[in-house]
């Protein structure tokens, strides 16, 4: 195998043209090219009056010449475990989110039958739920954008995009890919799967884990969990659909707690069972709302014959005392309802594959840390979004319509009275509003110095008719469940994991910790 680098291209044309277009860079026959893959392809708009696509092409050449070019081994996905399990007993994997079903997919791949706990409903009904409360605010709390199989990244572009650099990653890309992804994950430069394609691979990645012996869980929750002389005895669970509220329970020696950013109840009992946990630093903030169009000519000049994708950012400013950046930025998208609380509003942004949508979105945020709660528990963090969350839902209207402001009156501290040319897509409403009057401080002002700041870098960002949407709290998780280098926390048998442990930021990387998780079960003996 031969890796073609650096190979430009500035026209549309097909995969086949090309590695022709490589094959001439490097002066080898494109008739004696047995196979080639995609490795990589990204967009170079550096320069708007020359944009052009960036490949990599791996090609099987069984020709003369290319003694020069790099060679390379044909990726190999398999993970080195040295697997020493011989309990019986079944691992318990606590939300069906990507770090909980992908535990659970190397678990059933490597003989282990685990049995996954899920509050939400399967991906298909969760959908009908989400649907209803964008049409109604009729709000299931157990079923929503945050709860449900597949985890709050479901709902929102499928982002695959991680800094983390791990061998991981392209295991996790290659899973999606063999469970119905596209396959273009596995070289564009900012991987997105999309809602509409997510809820599938998700469905088809569940029905693989039942095939292999795995147990599904719907609409059941964890309640307590049973520990003696300091180890994991059983987990305890209630199936919500069942009005008399039976307790049931699981003899277990391996509990993951995989529950999400949001589980607030779950984190109440985590510590009120004596699991060492710390407060953590996240960002809170609101959503913002642009033409795509305008991202688009910034990003892409209007030059360029190129048929290119809505055009992405991801943007960062560092202030005196606080940093405020871009997050989860959505093209062609809308702004979601992603409350899983009565009275409360917490914002989100979605894209379908196509990402056609006419605004673009994204998450500005401010970063809190532990300093900026009130009292001194270690779930301050959790009481600070509610906070926030509940002033939103009562400036909205208390129906669950979200509270928007124009940028131009943001800045001027006074309510919007109209909406100009950006219209807001958030669901099931919007109330005009002034956001100044329930976030703090130190969050309006970073807010106002990163907008201009992110002016100078998109022109147009801080534009008068840009539409804020608040609030968005739940980026990250408030708090970190402690665990050690062989993934336990202080009780043993009890595996933290995910976004909501506080070791993850996106899917890709809960569902590496998933990965990680379901090594370090395997592995113990």
């Amino acid at each position: 195998m031969l890796r073609l680098e650096n190979i430009k291209i500035r026209e549309d044309i097909s995969d086949e043209d090309v590695v022709r277009e490589a094959c001439k860079k490097y002066q080898i026959s494109f008739s004696d090219v047995e196979y080639y893959n995609i490795f990589k392809k990204s967009i170079d708009a550096r320069n708007k009056d020359d944009i052009f696509y960036n490949y990599t092409i791996d090609v099987k050449y069984t020709g003369k010449g290319g003694k020069d070019i790099k060679k390379v081994t044909k990726e190999s996905y398999q993970i080195a475990i040295n697997a020493k399990r011989k309990s019986e007993k079944r691992p318990v994997i606590v939300g069906a989110g990507p770090a909980g079903l992908f535990c659970a997919l190397l678990l059933v791949q490597n003989g282990i039958k685990p049995i996954i706990i899920e509050q939400g409903k399967k991906v298909e009904d969760r959908r009908k739920d989400v649907d209803e409360f964008l049409k109604t605010g009729k709000l299931n709390v157990n079923s929503n954008v945050q709860f449900g199989e597949g985890g709050a990244g479901t709902f929102s572009d499928g982002k695959l995009t991680t800094g983390v650099n791990n061998p991981l990653c392209r295991r996790v890309l290659k899973e999606f890919v063999n469970f119905g992804a596209p396959k273009q994950i596995m070289y564009v430069n900012k991987p997105h799967i999309g809602t509409d394609n997510l809820i599938s691979v998700i469905a088809n990645m569940r029905n693989y884990i039942i095939e292999q012996g795995g147990e599904f869980l719907f609409e059941s929750k964890l309640i307590d969990f049973e520990i003696k002389d300091k180890k994991l005895v059983s987990a305890k669970y209630i199936e919500l659909s069942n009005e008399n509220k039976e307790i049931k329970e699981i003899e277990t020696d391996s509990l993951v707690l995989a529950i999400g950013h949001s589980a607030r109840d779950t984190f109440e009992k985590v510590y009120e069972k004596g699991l060492t946990m710390e407060k953590k630093n996240f960002s809170v903030g609101v959503r913002i709302e642009h033409k795509q169009s305008m991202i688009n000519e910034s990003q892409y000049g209007t030059k360029t014959k190129l048929n290119l994708p809505p055009a992405e950012y991801k943007l960062a400013y560092h202030g005196e005392n606080r940093s405020c950046y871009t997050f989860c930025m959505c093209p062609g998208g809308t702004v979601m309802a992603s409350s899983s609380n009565p009275g409360e509003i917490v914002t989100n942004g979605m894209s379908k594959f196509a990402r056609d949508g006419e605004n673009a979105n994204s998450a500005v945020l401010v970063s809190v840390t532990p300093e900026d709660f009130k009292g001194e528990s270690v779930l301050e963090g959790i009481y600070f979004q509610k906070e926030l969350e509940e002033k939103a839902f009562v400036l909205g209207g208390s129906n669950y319509f979200a509270p928007i402001q124009r940028v131009e009156d943001f800045f001027g501290n006074r309510k919007t009275e109209k909406i100009g040319e950006v219209k807001p897509t958030y669901k099931p409403g919007v109330t005009l509003s002034n956001l100044q009057e329930i976030l703090p401080d130190y969050v309006v002002k970073t807010l106002q110095e990163g907008l201009l700041d992110f002016d100078k870098k998109i022109k147009g960002f801080a534009n008068k008719d840009a539409i804020l949407t608040g609030v968005e709290t739940r980026s990250s998780s408030p708090v970190r469940i402690v665990r050690d280098e062989l993934g336990e926390s202080n009780i043993k048998g009890i595996y933290p994991c995910g976004e909501g442990a506080g070791y993850a930021g996106g899917i890709m990387t809960a569902a590496m910790d998933g990965i990680k998780t379901a090594i370090n079960i395997l592995e113990k003996e």
